[in-house]
């Protein structure tokens, strides 16, 4: 009976199931942690104090946020040099994270639960989200305006919330002068310094050619002292407005609202106030640029260079991809050279992605790009332009590893396509290559977009060939701007792989590190579903208009 069932073929489609369902499973609860520990990471956690004893018997208050517990037998604990009771069984600890690592030296600290004598949630404590030092978590004892009190008690936290909005309103006008307005005269000058340096080059540096540098330079010049004037009023405001607070140690403090990001108290916080912390943290984290080394603020500048490699990585591939599938399906002799090259395809979506990342480094970047600068930009010299990592080499080497993947799809498509579609073109007076553009390509479509959806999937999360062709850590402006010639192709950028890689792996302060780490992956599944619904989208649209000449 078994062996009959066995013949059957049951056993192995049961078996496929099984594997199918775990696999499943095991995706969906990597993408439910990875959900669940990303996006809680905005919302605002109680603070809390702790009377504790240390082991010395002295008593001191600890204020800060509960991360985490663990829970050690006692056998190892005692391995492990601390001293337990012969009737504790277990040594449950907490991680807390106190902030303050301008006072303390550290945001994190453990705990552990036999030497709490007491624990409260106090509504007075304030978090101060600073832009370096991270979190200070304490007491706000008073406000000052140039250097005088001008609230304090329980007047003080409005006081300080209305000057700090203030502030804000000033910090960003300051971002957008520097950024916008300061960063294009400095882009100004030196094209100017180059375009010189060309025309010296080339013999062509006449009086002419100096009278009119000189007067753009004038102008430019005299447009960033005006900016830098400007900046200094917009600092001398901003430097105005202070908050006395006071650490759990008693140590009190003085920091700048320049250096303050937001200051709210969350133990007395509703649900609709925390929710709206929630949806600035948010917003915050989806439009801002990174800051803390990179385990604080946003990360806007990473969602957009790696929207945009993906879209210029796809310009690329597509056409090259569906020209080789064309020739080899449409033009090419099929014969033992076909068969060949076929097999090298398949084999080139085989090779590890860091191989790409090295001979893009060899060949794009310092061959290619060392070429171009010679014949194009010898002004910038020794300073390389296109031989260096940057934006059009990631895109470049990116599209060459993914190539493969379209080139298949595309030729299987072309291959589902009826002879008689094309015999049928032919026999009403096309030629072949009418037949094959507003035919044959058309019908064959939907498996382009296939081929496309998978090359973007696996490009959206590649790391390894990106840290050797353009990728950094912090780029300081984006590939696309209002410079001429507004895309940079030059240019390194940030992308998300790379950023989980290194707030990860590189950060100096893992523990606050790790919510980031989730958040952002989380992010990166998005951004590659939502590329990825687009692609479909289109591929459905094109199969629906097809549909009658399939198969």
């Amino acid at each position: 009976m078994i062996k009959e069932w066995f013949k059957t073929g049951s056993p192995w489609v049961w078996l496929n199931a099984a594997a199918v369902s775990i696999c499943l499973i095991m995706i969906i609860s990597v993408l439910g942690l990875v959900a669940v520990r990303g996006a809680s990471h905005f919302w605002p956690a109680e603070v809390l104090q702790f009377s504790y004893q240390d082991d010395d018997g002295t008593v001191q208050p600890i204020i800060g946020e509960h991360v985490d517990s663990s829970v050690t037998p006692a056998a190892m604990a005692k391995a492990n040099g601390i001293k337990m009771a012969d009737n504790e069984d277990v040594l449950i600890q907490y991680l807390i994270k106190t902030g303050n690592r301008d006072v303390t030296g550290s945001d994190f600290r453990w705990i552990q639960e036999r030497h709490i004598k007491s624990q409260a949630v106090p509504e007075a404590i304030v978090v101060v989200e600073r832009r370096e030092w991270g979190n200070f978590y304490g007491h706000l004892t008073a406000v000052k305006e140039s250097g005088k009190v001008i609230a304090s008690g329980e007047a003080a936290i409005s006081v300080a919330l209305q000057k700090l909005a203030e502030t804000l309103v000033v910090f960003k006008d300051i971002a957008h002068l520097e950024k916008k307005e300061i960063g294009a005269v400095n882009y100004d000058l030196e094209r100017l310094r180059l375009k010189q340096k060309g025309l010296q080059l080339r013999n062509q540096w006449d009086a002419q050619a100096q009278t009119d540098w000189a007067a753009e330079k004038a102008a430019d010049d005299a447009q960033y002292h005006a900016y830098q004037a400007q900046l200094q009023g917009l600092y001398q405001k901003v430097r105005q407005h202070s908050v006395m607070v006071k650490a759990d140690n008693g140590k009190e403090l003085e920091i700048s609202l320049a250096k303050v990001v937001r200051l709210y108290q969350p133990n007395q916080m509703g649900v609709f106030g925390k929710i709206g912390h929630y949806g600035s943290k948010l917003v915050e984290f989806l439009t801002d640029d990174p800051r803390e080394a990179n385990t604080e603020g946003g990360i806007f500048p990473a969602i957009f260079g790696t929207v945009l490699m993906v879209m210029m990585m796809s310009v690329i591939v597509t056409p090259f991809g569906v020209i080789a599938a064309v020739y080899l399906r449409e033009y090419a002799k099929q014969g033992f050279i076909t068969r060949v090259i076929r097999i090298a395809v398949n084999n080139l979506a085989g090779v590890p992605s860091i191989v790409y990342g090295v001979f893009g480094l060899g060949f794009f970047v310092y061959i290619l790009g060392g070429n171009i600068d010679q014949l194009f930009f010898p002004e910038a010299a020794p300073a390389p332009v296109f031989g260096t990592p940057g934006l059009l080499w990631a895109s470049i080497t990116l599209a060459l590893l993914t190539l493969p993947v379209v080139i298949v799809s595309t030729e299987e498509g072309l291959s589902r396509i009826p002879k008689a579609i094309r015999e049928g073109s032919l026999a009403l007076g096309a030629t072949k290559l009418e037949t094959l553009w507003l035919t044959v390509l058309p019908m064959a479509s939907p498996a382009m977009m296939t081929g496309l959806i998978l090359a973007v999937a696996r490009a959206a999360g590649e790391v390894a060939p990106l840290m050797l062709v353009g990728v950094v850590k912090m780029a300081p402006t984006l590939p696309l701007d209002g410079n001429f010639p507004f895309l940079h192709l030059d240019r390194k950028f940030m992308h998300l792989g790379f950023h989980i890689y290194d707030v990860g792996f590189q950060s100096p302060n893992v523990e606050a590190a790790r919510p980031l780490v989730y958040a952002t992956s989380l992010l990166l599944v998005v951004v590659i579903l939502g590329l990825n619904l687009s692609a479909i989208l289109i591929r459905n649209h094109l199969r629906e208009k097809y549909r009658a000449l399939e198969g």
